[in-house]
């Protein structure tokens, strides 16, 4: 009796043995260690602190190389609130013929611009149109506008360069050296700023008016590019 108890004893301590080397084995065979990085990587996603973001590329760089065909593609985004013919009445937007170069939120026949679009002054230039396509809202606080912006930077040269060839005809800027400053003009400053590393359209969450092709939802309400319609809201 002793010696079957003995035996049964010697297998099982042998199991634990067994189990024991084993388990030490896997340990060196598939040793892990915890990651640099924890988490997964998700590609166009910056990592936080990591800089800011990237520079915000001036508008002069790129409107040497845009394509007004593609800016008049671009463009149709618009065209259910603004025409651009010359001549054109106004509609919800006003008539963009000979925009740039005008006084901001002036003359249009007569258009109903906000009291925020009026107030930014000077008269539409490249690096103005610029901020202005990319945030209505934050070059002019307060604007009607309610087209959230377009993110992409060359869209807006293409854009620009057709609707300078609307009417305005401006020449084109040259390419600022490499480390120019940045703009100075407050309302572009503050644009620029504020989107740098901005790569995508800006979000659309809101339910489109009638017509409109894209709502910013955080806008009071100028529709299209700067403008409230003609029976004022």
């Amino acid at each position: 009796m002793d010696d079957r108890t003995n035996t049964i004893f010697g297998w099982a301590l042998a199991a634990a043995g067994t189990a024991l080397g084993l388990s030490i084995a896997g340990g060196m065979m598939f040793h892990g260690e915890n990651p640099e990085k924890k988490g997964y990587a998700i590609e166009g996603v910056e990592e936080a602190g990591g800089g800011g973001g990237a520079a915000e590329v001036p508008i002069a760089s790129l409107l040497g190389s845009a394509d007004p065909a593609k800016g008049a593609e671009v463009f149709k985004k618009c065209a259910a609130c603004h025409t651009i013919n010359q001549g054109g009445a106004n509609g919800i937007g006003p008539n963009l013929y000979g925009t740039l170069g005008e006084p901001i939120g002036q003359g249009k026949g007569g258009f109903a611009f906000s009291d925020a679009l009026k107030s930014v002054g000077g008269n539409w230039n490249f690096d103005k149109m610029n901020a202005w396509l990319t945030s209505p809202r934050k070059f002019a606080n307060g604007t009607k506008m309610t087209f959230a912006g377009l993110g992409n930077a060359q869209d807006r040269a293409n854009i620009i360069a057709y609707l300078n060839q609307q009417g305005s005809n401006l020449p084109l800027p040259a390419a600022p050296a490499a480390g120019a400053a940045a703009p100075t003009d407050p309302a572009v400053a503050n644009v620029t700023e504020a989107t740098k590393g901005d790569t995508a359209d800006l979000a659309n969450t809101g339910t489109p008016a009638s017509g409109a092709p894209s709502i910013d939802p955080a806008a009071k309400g100028d529709k299209a590019l700067g403008a409230t319609p003609p029976a004022k809201e």
